[in-house]
């Protein structure tokens, strides 16, 4: 397979290029869902493909709400391609096993009630997986527990991520969900305060913030930012100060200043007690 990445459709149907986060066929489709569905962030199916499996598929995606592409025809496009039986079933699967947003809570909430500092990062609708790879291993070298990720309107989790995280996509717990908005009121519930980075004048320094409360950490994608729907959730909104004409930074990068800096204050607290 090739590591480039990306699918275009059609009236006529869907076209995705061959890469190392697809999965095809009815029965491997079927058997990753029954054994590993959190790795499975879409699945495209060709209309007219009929049979207990395809509505087997249909009823296990549905049940976890992995999402569903229905198309008039299906092609894969790259070399080797025309080699491939997909028997209109393509899946897009991540690198790693993907812990549930049941499972991370219960997880965050061990460390809370041990008094273990926590921050986790949140990364809204990232697109480009070069970004969520870099800030994957931004995040697990600067101590962070966990990153969270949207299910939908997010990079693939698949070779080129993988290649970016430099291995960190293996090492550190990585969770999507599909209602971010909702994961972040169920966090602030059992103590998390949400920070979101923005360019705006009004937001306050990321210097002059207390990072050191449990704290979800969010970023949002390379163009349009934070949406203003997870805006609303965030308790305090935060800016990096710049020098220059610069007025942004690239979202890996402001993750990783971010991150960083929440460390260095934790550690920083420590060695005052």
């Amino acid at each position: 397979m090739t590591k480039k990445s990306g699918s275009k459709g059609t009236r006529a149907g869907k076209i995705i290029r061959l890469s190392d986060d697809l999965l095809w066929g009815i029965h491997p489709v079927f058997e990753g869902l029954e054994k590993e569905p959190e790795r499975f962030s879409e699945i495209c199916l060709q209309k007219d493909k009929r049979g207990d499996k395809i509505e087997q598929i249909v009823a296990l995606a549905r049940k976890s709400h992995i999402k569903l592409v229905f198309v008039e025809s299906l092609k894969l496009q790259g070399d080797g391609a025309n080699q491939i039986r997909h028997q209109g079933v393509i899946a897009r699967i991540s690198e790693t096993p993907l812990m549930s947003f049941d499972d991370l809570i219960s997880k965050l909430e061990g460390s809370l009630v041990r008094g273990e500092s926590c921050r986790l990062m949140v990364l809204d609708s990232l697109q480009d997986p070069h970004n969520v790879g870099a800030i994957i291993r931004s995040a697990l070298a600067s101590g962070a527990a966990a990153v969270l990720m949207t299910r939908e309107r997010s990079a693939p989790l698949g070779g080129t991520a993988a290649k970016s995280s430099a291995g960190a996509m293996s090492h550190i717990d990585i969770c999507q969900v599909t209602n971010l908005v909702n994961a972040l009121k169920d966090l602030k519930k059992i103590g998390f305060w949400v920070f979101g980075a923005v360019k705006d004048e009004d937001a306050s320094s990321l210097f002059e913030t207390d990072l050191t409360v449990p704290a979800c950490l969010v970023v949002g994608s390379e163009g349009k930012g934070i949406r203003p729907l997870v805006k609303k959730e965030c308790d305090v909104l935060v800016s990096i100060p710049m020098e220059g004409s610069l007025d942004s930074l690239n979202s890996s990068v402001a993750a990783g200043v971010i991150l960083f800096e929440a460390m260095r204050q934790v550690h920083g607290s420590k060695n005052q007690k």
